[in-house]
């Protein structure tokens, strides 16, 4: 049986890689940067928010990798190709894949080492957290392309064959 930092390894990977193809169908590079009146945040910038955010919290925070987050450029970037972001993505899903399974279960009762946005919360609500936040950001990605194309074409954002049992 899997253990609770495997499943949500798998869980934060899926929305990854679905964030990848959501910004894939965006038609150019430009419109990954763009929004619609009353939305702040283009889909480019939810991209590399989430990236970021997993980058510090897993990869730094719980695995000790050098990463230094950029924050204030993960949501005021307004250029740069599709490919870079996705790239971005990629390198999030690489850190959840190398640090996120080796955690611990007795670690999950520990406090985080760092407060979340001025909280602070036992690791186990942080891991909890994360999945449910980059999904919050991967639709909010998904309703913005369409309104900004008019393309209803899917992203296939929750597919459930990567939680099939492991027995």
């Amino acid at each position: 049986m899997s253990s609770i930092p495997e499943d949500l390894s798998i869980v934060l990977i899926r929305e990854l890689e679905a964030f990848q193809r959501e910004i894939a169908l965006f038609p150019d590079d430009e419109s990954i940067w763009r929004t619609v009146p009353g939305i702040t945040n283009s889909a480019g910038n939810l991209a590399l928010h989430v990236s970021g955010n997993l980058r510090h919290y897993v990869g730094k925070v719980l695995g000790g990798r050098d990463y230094v987050r950029d924050r204030p450029t993960e949501f005021g970037r307004s250029a740069g190709t599709r490919r870079e972001v996705i790239d971005e993505i990629g390198s999030a899903i690489k850190v959840i894949r190398e640090v996120l399974p080796g955690v611990p279960e007795d670690r999950l009762a520990t406090m985080f080492p760092e407060p979340v946005m001025g909280v602070q919360m036992r690791t186990r609500r942080l891991l909890i957290q994360l999945p449910v936040h980059l999904a919050y950001h991967l639709g909010q990605a998904g309703y913005l392309r369409r309104a900004l194309t008019g393309q209803s074409q899917t992203s296939h954002a929750l597919p459930l064959d990567p939680l099939r049992s492991d027995g």
